[in-house]
């Protein structure tokens, strides 16, 4: 088990104008923050350059030229040890603006560990994240199947910032943050002993 923290970078999913992401987002990380497992830093994607359209890349070859205002995000996401995505759902789905941000990157997520906070109306934003995880999958991340959702979301939070069901929501997120810890340890330290085996 490593001795230092473990990095954990909670991942804004939503740049739409009036976006409830930062509610979500500030909460989850405020607990996260108390977790003795991380160090976390939020990842705004809001004015990070993502071109939606991405540059030729033989797939052996997992270096790519980014843009210079993606350098910053690069380094957030390569320096992690631990991912928590938050994300709203639209139209069935996640933003277009995550797809980019993720697709940008490849070794940046590979055997490390992906957890969600999801957000949206009746559905609590869980089409969102059961679109997101064979993204992962394919990026050879390992994506934890607890979560946390808030159906109605705008409801569902008062004007302090905070769930109303206080306590069920911090169970959800101590129960995603205990994993986090699990699996970030663990594949922290099988990382540092072997390099992560790809297909040839």
């Amino acid at each position: 088990m490593p001795v230092d923290p473990l990095k954990l970078v909670v991942l804004m999913g939503s740049v739409r104008e009036g976006r409830f992401c930062p509610t979500v987002t500030d909460w989850f990380a405020g607990l996260a923050e108390q977790h003795s497992a991380f160090t976390v830093e939020v990842v705004d994607l809001e004015g990070v350059e993502l071109p939606h359209a991405l540059p030729a890349l033989p797939p052996a070859d997992p270096a790519m030229t980014r843009p210079e205002g993606m350098r910053r995000l690069t380094e957030q996401l390569t320096e992690a040890d631990a991912f928590v995505v938050v994300t709203p759902e639209y139209n069935h789905s996640y933003p277009t603006v995550l797809k980019a941000a993720v697709d940008w990157h490849f070794a940046q997520w590979r055997a490390k560990p992906v957890g969600f906070v999801s957000y949206g109306g009746q559905g609590a934003g869980l089409r969102a994240v059961e679109a997101l995880r064979p993204v992962f999958a394919e990026l050879h991340a390992v994506t934890l199947r607890d979560g946390v959702a808030f159906p109605w979301a705008h409801a569902a939070f008062g004007t302090d910032g905070r769930p109303l069901d206080a306590e069920g929501a911090a169970e959800a997120a101590a129960t995603l943050l205990d994993q986090l810890a699990w699996w970030g340890a663990a594949l922290s330290e099988a990382r540092a002993k072997q390099a992560y085996p790809l297909a040839a």
